[in-house]
């Protein structure tokens, strides 16, 4: 039996899709530490794992990533919010390694400062990934525009001229380097480098969500998505249960980016429609809405209840309800925001298994009809559902997380 101690950032979207994993890996007889914010401590003690709150000072610095008004400005700041609970990260890993003797880490690769303890600890340690990787590498478009794939020699003009010129804005944080160099690591030139500096990167993603990387480095491994809720396995509630018609779930970003309009577009798209529509509300209050009758809006539904009876789901991108709402075999309308979801949504689009409507023009007559296109593309939905599974899961993550405990024998 092995010690594994997992570090993640805040938001439950970085610890639910890691929870599979964690089964996985305890019911081979490993023992896990997770640390988390504290909201989801409960649900991870009530698991059975050891669970403990990442420092204070973490959580209490926000994702202000929606106060940008470009996707240059939006990763600026995402940076900026990285690097600052990067030097509480350090000092929490420490003595985190000291408290608990793990034999392998494994930690969120946006967690730059834990990162580098890892480095430095001499351990076994593995970066996990449930969000979109933001590599750089030339087979494929620069990351966070959504981009096509290049066709042809203007599309591979168009990307060397944009990597060229993203290079400055994301040349590595000084702040990281010097903790890097304090702690007797190289520094890394680029901020990309630093999601790449575990002997082992699992990417909760694959094709066709994922483009073909040749040029990838070997330490990459796509494993797939796993589902999970913390409600998976309840009854569904009495008002859910009474439905009859197909469902479209509606739902917004846990972490707050000012995403409200999307609510109200989709209430107002779908009142006439044959759905019923089922909002979930997350941070936003659901009585400042407008609601048609056939709308239901809660603050949080367990969405693997809905997904159930679901025809489409409405998002604003993040990979956690993207992937969720595929992995059920549901189409997925998407509206981008920010942070990585215009990534998200382009994907999506050309895996043939959702629609997307930029935010600016966002209206309720475009959202219908692409709702009403998203709806007709359940074939292709599962088809990107059985590509999805075929990766692995949570079982190729354990595998590979294995294979760091083997090396050290």
């Amino acid at each position: 039996m092995s010690r594994f101690l997992v570090y993640t950032a805040p938001g439950s979207g970085h610890v639910y899709p890691l929870i599979p994993t964690l089964l996985e890996l305890r019911e081979r007889g490993h023992e896990l530490v997770v640390f988390a914010e504290e909201s989801t401590l409960e649900t991870l003690r009530g698991l059975g794992f050891g669970a403990a709150a990442v420092h204070p000072e973490i959580e209490q610095r926000e994702d202000d990533t929606w106060k940008a008004v470009t996707p240059i400005g939006a990763m600026r700041r995402s940076v900026a919010m990285y690097v600052d609970r990067a030097r509480h990260e350090v000092t929490d890993m420490q003595d985190a390694i000291a408290t608990w003797r793990p034999d392998v880490i494994a930690l969120d690769n946006n967690c730059w400062g834990a990162a580098a303890v890892a480095q430095a600890s001499g351990l076994p340690w593995a970066q996990l990934a449930t969000f979109l990787l933001p590599l750089t590498t030339p087979d494929a478009p620069p990351f966070g525009l959504g981009l096509r794939p290049a066709a042809g020699w203007p599309g591979r003009l168009r990307d060397g001229i944009l990597r060229q010129s993203a290079l400055p804005l994301f040349a590595a944080p000084r702040a990281v380097n010097k903790l890097r160099r304090d702690l007797g690591l190289a520094t890394v030139k680029h901020v990309p480098d630093l999601y790449m500096t575990a002997p082992l990167i699992l990417s909760y993603t694959a094709q066709p969500l994922e483009y073909p990387r040749p040029l990838l480095q070997s330490s990459v491994h796509f494993v797939g998505p796993s589902s999970w809720d913390p409600a998976s396995d309840t009854d569904e509630p009495e008002w859910l249960a009474s439905l009859n018609r197909p469902v479209v779930l509606v739902t917004v970003s846990t972490v707050f980016q000012d995403d409200a309009k999307l609510i109200q577009a989709a209430l107002d798209a779908l009142a006439d429609e044959p759905y019923d529509v089922v909002v979930t509300t997350a941070s936003i209050d659901p009585a400042r809405f407008r609601a048609p009758a056939n709308a239901h809006l809660h603050r949080f539904v367990p969405h693997s209840l809905v997904l159930r009876k679901a025809a489409a789901v409405v998002c604003h991108g993040g990979m956690g309800i993207t992937q969720k709402s595929l992995l059920a075999g549901v189409p997925v309308c998407i509206v981008p925001f920010g942070r990585d979801q215009l990534e998200v949504a382009r994907r999506v689009e050309l895996a043939g298994a959702g629609t997307r409507v930029p935010a600016g023009r966002l209206n309720p007559r475009r959202l219908r009809e692409a709702v009403r296109q998203a709806v007709g593309k359940k074939q292709q939905a599962v088809r990107v559902a059985e590509q999805l599974r075929a990766a692995g899961g949570a079982q190729a993550a354990a595998d590979e997380l294995a294979k760091l405990v083997a090396a050290q024998v």
